[in-house]
């Protein structure tokens, strides 16, 4: 046996001294030292490209008129698609689901997305986010000529897409135009991928199995938190069909057959885009109430208690829960939003000890929209404002410490959720933004005034990451279309993809054409078992690989 231990040769010592009679077996030995960190805390600072990457024009075509000129853009004729391979559109199939990435002349970024149905039947066009109209053109087939038009801040506007050639399995490429009452606003070139998988992948690797998939049978299910053998599935009206969304119970203690106990909504209330558990308490974020109150004494059958702070409307988008603080980000009032922190030593009681806002008042959108604790820290992710570091220790006088900017001329890049741990004696946060092109980012938040990049993890350019939750040294990401990603981060600096799983259908019901689809909400409790929230399918729940 080595005689690796101090203890152990102090004994074995002491015994060959006094000559005395000592056992062969001595008493218990020290643990032996945890393994070694893989990561020794170095890194190289990384430069950030931002979210989107301009790579440049993506088709040899235009369209022909240009800015300020009255036309209807809604014409073929005015696209020259003379230097393109348009024979190779009649390989398309007659159906799918496209994410648009497209590139306007002057270098600036914008997204669309279009769905055919496999079925037939007019097709749909993601022309705001999560505002979709029916084309009023479409031609998949043998072409790629889609046109729509919408209403926005009181001007009618067109956007028409026409197909230059297809360079890739799942890729076309093409130009575009966008017009306003009747006059051309821009133009540029696209890139188009089908949401089929990219990379060549099978539905799952890493010893990802899905074991249930409960259609909650909510609008759009958003959320998911688990507590107690149940899970509360959150979801948001439909602006379409005003549908109500709300909150669905499943008992999940055998996580192959979940029931749903119970569905809740309130009268003219029912927007809730997240959820998070306490002892008795459940909280629910409201758009229009703030954070609603449930007694959960009895899991599964939930009972109203209170809205707070409750002093008239309050649109609440995150929460947040560490040892007796909530957290809870409001994306609202405008420009800044605000976070709001709340004492909940009685969970069913919580009183209201502060409300704060960031400094920077001046991006495109710097409301606040999720936020992460820990250590005395609060880290908010303020959209294109940043990723801003507080000082929360005293409650009452929150400090702004530091952020972490994004600088781009083309398009903005955002942030939108975070997880914090440490990481061979640095404070890491794995930071993710939303919409085109939002990914991954691995920060150096130990000084918050100057926080670098060092690690980064990105998949297709006309996709997006949503939620991200870390447990020990293993990342799980809800990739919207990508579906469910697992990483290894033992060396944060460099992410390494060990398990995913695709949720992404374009078969599933109710399944649509915006960026915003697919894997959106993901709880890891530490009881065996990840579970998913995708946009359509619901409440799936995979063994924790």
């Amino acid at each position: 046996m080595a005689l690796e231990s101090p203890a152990l040769r102090a004994v074995i010592l002491g015994c060959a001294l006094l000559s005395s009679s000592c056992s062969d077996k001595p008493g218990p030995m020290e643990p032996p030292p945890p393994p070694a960190d893989p990561w020794d805390g170095t890194y190289t600072p990384l430069t950030d490209p931002t979210d989107w990457v301009d790579r440049g024009e993506y088709a040899p075509c235009a369209f022909t008129p240009p800015p300020g000129t009255a036309v209807d853009c809604d014409d073929p004729s005015l696209f020259d698609l003379s230097k393109c391979d348009t024979a190779s559109l009649a390989t398309l199939d007659s159906h799918g689901i496209y994410q648009v990435d497209m590139r306007h002349a002057s270098g600036f970024a914008d997204f669309a997305g279009i769905r055919v149905p496999k079925e037939g039947g007019t097709a749909t066009m993601s022309v705001l986010p999560m505002q979709s109209t029916p084309v009023t053109r479409q031609q998949l087939q043998g072409g790629f000529l889609f046109s729509a038009r919408y209403t926005f801040r009181d001007t009618v506007r067109s956007l028409v897409f026409a197909g230059c050639g297809v360079t890739g399995p799942g890729l076309v490429t093409g130009c575009f135009a966008r017009c306003g009452n009747g006059k051309v606003g821009s133009s540029g070139t696209f890139e188009a991928a089908r949401m089929t998988w990219g990379r060549g992948e099978s539905e799952s690797s890493g010893g990802l199995r899905l074991l249930s998939e409960t259609h909650v049978q909510t609008v759009r299910p958003v959320d998911v938190y688990v507590h107690r053998g149940h899970a509360y599935v959150v979801s948001i009206d439909d602006r379409f069909t005003q549908a109500p969304g709300g909150l669905a119970v499943v008992d999940v203690r055998d996580p192959s057959h979940p029931v749903i106990t119970k569905r809740i909504s309130l009268p003219g209330d029912s927007y809730w885009n997240a959820a998070w558990a306490k002892d008795d308490a459940l909280y629910i974020a409201s758009k229009s109430s703030g954070v609603i109150v449930f007694d959960i004494t009895h899991p599964g059958d939930p009972a109203f208690v209170r809205s707070v702070p409750g002093r008239g409307p309050l649109d609440v988008h995150t929460l947040f829960v560490e040892g007796h603080r909530l957290y809870a980000v409001s994306p609202g009032p405008a420009p800044t939003g605000e976070t709001l922190i709340f004492d909940i030593s009685t969970p069913l009681q919580p009183v209201l000890l502060n409300r704060f806002v960031a400094a920077d008042t001046t991006s495109a959108f710097p409301s606040a929209h999720d936020s992460f604790a820990y250590q005395d820290r609060l880290y908010v992710n303020h959209y294109s404002a940043g990723y801003v570091v507080f000082d929360v220790k005293d409650p009452m006088s929150p400090r702004e410490l530091g952020h972490y900017t994004f600088e781009s001329d083309n398009s903005f890049a955002t942030s939108h959720a975070s997880a914090v741990s440490t990481f061979a004696g640095k404070t890491v946060a794995f930071e993710g933004g939303e919409y085109q092109g939002a990914h991954l980012r691995v920060l150096d938040v130990t000084d918050p005034t100057n926080i670098q990049l060092m690690g980064r993890y990105k998949l297709r350019p006309q996709t997006s990451i949503h939620n991200l939750i870390l447990k020990d040294k293993r990342l799980y990401l809800a990739y919207y279309q990508e579906g469910l990603r697992v990483l290894d981060v033992s060396i944060p600096t460099q992410p390494r993809e060990v398990a995913y799983f695709n949720t992404f259908r374009e078969s599933d019901i109710n399944r649509g054409d915006d960026l915003l689809e697919g894997a959106i909400g993901i709880r890891v409790p530490g009881d065996g078992y990840v579970y998913v929230v995708d946009t359509s399918r619901g409440l799936l729940i995979f063994n924790e690989p």
